[in-house]
């Protein structure tokens, strides 16, 4: 799939504010309705947009504790324990990764007794060897999207 210039600058309003109207878009752009419907409709369809999610804070909700955790693991058994990472709720990213260790979790917790239940399960799993957690003092900067446009 080619996205050229136009889908950048649709993807972009959406990415600052997912509940534009169509209309709205078309006219920031200056183009058809109906060409940013279609644009938008072909991303979808070709997975590029896969959703649309309001962007919380996540502290306010109660997870005010943000680990990084390293995850040592047998070769045979990491796409698996990965899988089983991903379906927790905690888990917000899980990486496949180069280095010393094999997978990385970033993950959000309500407390450190959270964490710990969290952390315990994830050395229950057969093929995990060893983890490596670090907990945020200060988040610094937590943007899930990624500017497409300077």
């Amino acid at each position: 799939m080619v996205v050229d210039e136009l889908d950048i600058k649709i993807i972009s309003l959406l990415q600052k504010n997912a509940r534009l109207s169509y209309r709205e878009i078309a006219r920031e752009l200056n183009v058809a309705v109906g060409t940013v419907y279609n644009r938008i409709k072909r991303l979808e369809e070709e997975g590029v947009i896969k959703g649309y999610a309001p962007v919380l804070d996540y502290e306010k909700l109660g997870f005010g504790l943000t680990a990084l955790i390293g995850i040592k693991a047998q070769g045979r058994k990491i796409a698996e324990i990965e899988r089983k990472i991903a379906e927790k709720t905690r888990a917000m990213m899980v990486y496949d990764i180069t280095g010393e260790f094999d997978i990385f979790v970033i993950a959000k917790f309500k407390d450190r007794e959270d964490m710990n239940r969290f952390v315990k399960w994830l050395l229950s799993l057969d093929g995990v060897e060893k983890t490596n957690t670090s907990v945020a003092m200060q988040v610094v900067k937590e943007e899930p999207r990624l500017a497409l446009e300077d």
